[in-house]
């Protein structure tokens, strides 16, 4: 039996050429498959590092609330120390107004020009505290022969007959601090309470009564 060998030699081509076709479609696909799984990795780590930048960026968004939600307290804590600050000077103030009115209506005496001023209380006839330095020229100007000047004043508001005789317990109470003093009766000159003109009912100087030195 005789066999052709061009026939086998076109077969045994066909064979390789098969194989390294496939071969090639082979790495061809392999090629495809790597670079898809490369796309596919580096597509996630892209996704991977959005994702991360969003998460950053809330972070900081987050932060930001709260640094703004820091501001605003500070803002209404400074607001509140604010208004604390000025309801206590405000409270000072009506406070120190009070001082100034109670000082104003409280019984004082003081020498001016030789002459012993006593300031009374409002509707009271107690000599303020020190009345005895205050009026020790006095009792010495008496003694010595000299007579004593007592003049009482008065408010022009209200009643009339109520303010006159309060005005003369006044002046009777400073006359018995010169006579328990050891003035003599007969050296003082009371003279009859005068009403204040233009007062507004809580004048100090028409609360008053004055020594003066003859």
């Amino acid at each position: 039996m005789a066999f052709n060998t061009n026939d086998d030699d076109r077969e045994q081509k066909t064979v390789v050429g098969f194989l390294i076709g496939a071969v090639v479609l082979l790495a061809i696909a392999i090629a495809v498959g790597f670079g898809m799984s490369r796309a596919g990795v580096f597509g996630k780590k892209d996704g991977a590092a959005s994702t991360g930048s969003s998460v950053m960026a809330a972070a900081d968004a987050a932060s930001g609330a709260a640094a703004a939600a820091d501001g605003a307290a500070s803002a209404a804590g400074v607001a509140a120390q604010a208004g604390a600050a000025s309801a206590d000077q405000g409270a000072a103030t009506a406070g120190q107004g009070a001082a100034v009115q109670a000082g104003a209506d409280e019984a004082s005496v003081k020498v001016v020009d030789g002459v012993v001023r006593f300031y009374f209380a409002s509707g009271k006839a107690e000599l303020a505290a020190g009345a005895k330095e205050a009026l020790a020229d006095a009792v010495a100007a008496a003694k010595a022969g000299k007579k004593l000047v007592l003049s009482g004043f008065h408010d022009s508001t209200g009643d009339p007959a109520r303010n006159a005789e309060l005005a003369k317990q006044r002046a009777f109470a400073v006359r018995d601090a010169l006579i328990a003093e050891g003035v003599a009766e007969g050296s003082i000159d009371l003279q009859k309470p005068e009403a204040m003109p233009n007062t507004q009912g809580n004048d100090p100087e028409a609360r008053r009564v004055e020594v003066k030195i003859d």
